[in-house]
């Protein structure tokens, strides 16, 4: 068996060496041969981890949380196992382990952080079971893949029943994840946003304008956007908990800061769905005992990847490269957009590949009206799925240019634009347009 772990980490470090040198990602490639030449790899380099084991769920916010939280446990002077590049099903996880053993089969590290997809949790969790869930939120997401957000509910509460054990570390301020937590039977621990942000809220649909407990009508006292708020049932006893991680005297715009547990946190990030963010990794290693006396440090440091508010500076244009993949990611991405009063230009790719869901129709649901008041200078809609993005605009009354190519896309707003440009892309055009920026960049 040993020599069969040896075989399996070997190959699979060779095939990620391989794919890298193609320009390929090759990261769930390695995983599933490691798992083909080994089934039992993950469970034993799994039981290798010294210390604690982090899983990260949820609709939107899974890579950046998960990203952060590993910098913030390396910032401790610990090893962590961690999938950065956000391949989050069972041969990506498999991979995160097998590519940081060392080529005698043995890993040496302290904790792992692992992303995981919601629909892959039952898969993954039978290999180990975590010592914690971070759980970021749920929205309705790829319809044609996980269904309606009742399937997405039972699947993370089934996961979570697999590990009894296991604390949660819930969105308090998510409806839909609070009543999963709740019951599962897992022990839980809470964070969110106790006092009201905005003075007028998005109009935007709710996933939890019901109660899951009764049936009966959800009210809010507030909500930051979509279903995130300070809710309770017009019925029965459900309603927003007690917050242990309390944020508090938000400020949002061209850097993001908060209070909790007596401190200031401070961050220069834009998008205030990103406070959830760093208050649940805050929340996760507090949870693990640690004191994060140089939390701002690492969030001074942490440099967004992967297209999550990525910032790239070419030829004296300043572009912010971000994913948006359902109704509530995308709206987080228009209000993100508007928080920077100056003048920008934006580029809109659809696509409609088997891991992006090959039903658009959800595009009707994103408020892109906003983009009227947002100060734009122009937009440009590329992707398989461009003339589905710009008839959606049309029916707004906000013109579009068509270009198909994302690459002549970018270059021309570089060229051409007002210097200040935003690229929204869906899941699995961001990969590949990251590569195209930062191949531009590297002409300079």
């Amino acid at each position: 068996m040993k020599l069969r772990r040896i075989a399996a980490v070997g190959t699979a470090k060779i095939v990620a060496k391989i794919c890298k040198m193609l320009g390929k990602q090759g990261v769930t490639w390695a995983g599933k041969i490691a798992l083909s030449i080994d089934p039992a790899i993950l469970s034993e380099l799994a039981g290798d981890i010294k210390e604690k084991i982090y899983v990260v769920c949820g609709t939107n916010g899974k890579t950046t949380t998960n990203n952060l939280l590993c910098s913030t446990l390396e910032a401790q002077n610990k090893k962590v196992v961690c999938n950065h590049t956000g391949s989050n099903m069972l041969n990506g996880c498999v991979s995160s382990f097998v590519l940081q053993a060392k080529w005698n089969g043995k890993l040496d590290a302290d904790y792992a952080c692992i992303e995981v997809d919601e629909a892959s949790a039952l898969r993954i969790f039978p290999h180990f079971q975590p010592d914690y869930m971070v759980l970021t939120n749920l929205f309705r997401d790829q319809l044609d893949r996980y269904g309606e957000i009742d399937i997405t509910m039972n699947l993370i509460r089934d996961a979570m029943k697999m590990a009894p054990d296991m604390k949660i570390i819930v969105n308090a301020d998510d409806a839909l994840s609070t009543y999963v937590t709740m019951e599962s039977g897992n022990p839980y621990v809470t964070y969110g946003i106790g006092e009201k942000v905005f003075e007028e809220s998005i109009n935007e649909i709710k996933e939890g304008r019901f109660c899951k407990k009764c049936g009966a009508k959800m009210n809010y006292h507030f909500y930051h956007f979509s279903q995130l708020g300070d809710y309770y049932c017009s019925r029965c006893d459900f309603k927003r908990p007690a917050i242990r991680y309390n944020a508090s005297h938000i400020e949002t715009g061209k850097h993001l800061a908060f209070d909790v547990e007596g401190r200031h946190i401070e961050a220069n990030y834009r998008g205030f769905y990103n406070i959830y963010n760093i208050l649940a990794v805050y929340a996760a290693a507090r949870e693990a005992g640690m004191e994060l006396e140089n939390f701002e440090e690492v969030l001074r440091k942490y440099n967004p990847e992967n297209g999550r508010m990525e910032h790239f500076s070419i030829q004296g244009t300043e572009i912010i490269l971000n994913l948006a993949k359902n109704p509530a990611g995308f709206n987080q991405n228009i209000s993100a957009v508007m928080e920077d009063e100056t003048l920008k230009d934006v580029i809109i790719l659809i696509n409609d590949n088997d891991q992006d869901g090959t039903d658009v129709s959800w595009l009707w649901d994103v408020d892109f009206d906003r983009l009227q008041n947002a100060n734009i200078n122009s937009i440009v809609v590329s992707g398989i799925r461009c003339q589905d993005m710009r008839l959606r605009l049309k029916y707004v009354d906000i013109p579009s240019t068509l270009q198909p190519d994302i690459e002549k896309a970018i270059r021309e707003r570089i060229e051409n634009g007002c210097k200040n440009l935003y690229v929204l892309v869906n899941y699995t055009a961001l990969y590949s347009t990251h590569n195209i920026l930062k191949k531009i960049e590297g002409e300079q």
